[in-house]
This record gives structure tokens, sequence and C-alpha cells, in this order.
């Protein structure tokens, strides 16, 4: 293959530089902190310079919710994938909250950079606004997928399947915080069984 043949055009480029902020991103600000880590330290983390950081983001805060997005995307498809096919309720639920336990203890810098991004989002109320429409966001694209399920399997649950998608929630960052500050306490069996549990309550009660 020729070296035109294989060179990136402008929008991959683009795209790759982007791709390689985050990653590099991902690394600095859960080494050193959304607030003390600066644009330079992420651009030359990726070797790149800070004029690179700017024409892929405006701003650090920017750059913050890529990142949200980007793992936010990442969640929701991941519950679409648990909640999709023939198996019993309960069952997807005990096999999604089994995925949630690998993905955070495959990436153990997420639970350290989402906690900071909260405590960033308490100081600041631009951001703040941000990150709480990106998880109302998402908790809504989960309560579709919830309301498509219960839609197929006919049953009428006894709490509205927002609410549902709201506990859901709080159970897995409660999961995440306990595993963030006592790693070594935390059975990765627990939050499938407390989400097969809650999800056979439901069952239990729709009508």
């Amino acid at each position: 293959m020729s070296a035109a043949a294989t060179r990136l055009t402008r929008a991959e480029k683009k795209a790759e530089t982007r791709a390689r902020l985050l990653r590099s991103a991902t690394a600095v600000f859960a080494e050193q902190g959304m607030e003390r880590a600066s644009l330079d330290d992420v651009a030359a983390h990726a070797g790149y310079t800070k004029g690179a950081f700017y024409a892929s983001f405006a701003s650090k805060e920017e750059l913050f919710l890529a990142l949200l997005d980007e793992h936010f995307a990442d969640v929701l498809e991941r519950v679409d994938r648990a909640i999709s096919g023939d198996e019993d309720l309960v069952d997807q639920a005990r096999q999604g909250a089994a995925s949630f336990m690998r993905f955070i203890a495959a990436d153990p810098d997420w639970e350290r950079l989402f906690f900071d991004f909260s405590a960033y989002a308490m100081r600041n109320e631009a951001f703040g606004a941000e990150l709480v429409a990106r998880r109302r966001a998402l908790r809504e694209g989960i309560a579709t997928l919830l309301q498509r399920r219960v839609d197929e399997l006919g049953v009428e649950p006894p709490l509205p399947v927002g609410e549902i998608a709201m506990i859901v929630f709080a159970m897995a960052d409660g999961v995440a915080l306990q595993r963030l500050l006592e790693p070594d306490s935390l059975d990765p069996e627990l939050y499938p069984t407390m989400l097969a549990t809650f999800f056979a309550g439901l069952r239990a009660g729709a009508a």
C-alpha cells in the first residue's frame, strides 16, 4: 500500500488528536485532580502543544464534559446489551450489574475522576449544570430502555420506570464510592445480588 493511500485525512487526524487528548486527560486528571491539572500537562502527556489542545477543545471544562459524554455513551450501550434478549429480567439485571462491576474494575481511574468531577461541579455552577444535564439524559436513556423491556414483557411495574432508573443510579453510585474508598471491602457479587433482588421485588409487585 502506498504512503498516499495510508495518509490520514484532515478529519481523521483531528479525530486521532482528540482521542489521544481524551486518553491523556483521563490519566492526568486521575493523577493530579481536575483543578490542579493544567492544559499544558494534558497536551504534553499526549505529545502535543497547547495549540493542538485548543484546536480540539475550547476549555478544560469542555474536555471534562467530552470525557463524560464518552463514558456515559458506553454505559448506555452496556445497559442496552444487558436487557436485550429473551432472558428473565432478574437474570438480566444480575448480568448487567456484573458487567458494570467488571467495567469499573477495568478502569479504576474513572471512579476517581467521576467523584472529582462531582466535587468540581459543586464549586462551579456552570459545570455543575452541564454534569446534571448529562446525568439526567443518561437516566432518561436507561428509563427508555427499561420501558421498552417492560412493554416487551407486557407487565406494569409497581414504580414508574423513571424512578426505577433513579434507584439503579443511586445504587451504582453508592457501590462505586464504596469501591473507591474501601476496595477490599466490596465483594464483586454484592451489586449483582443487590440489583437482582431489587428487580425480583419489582417483578413480584408487577401487575
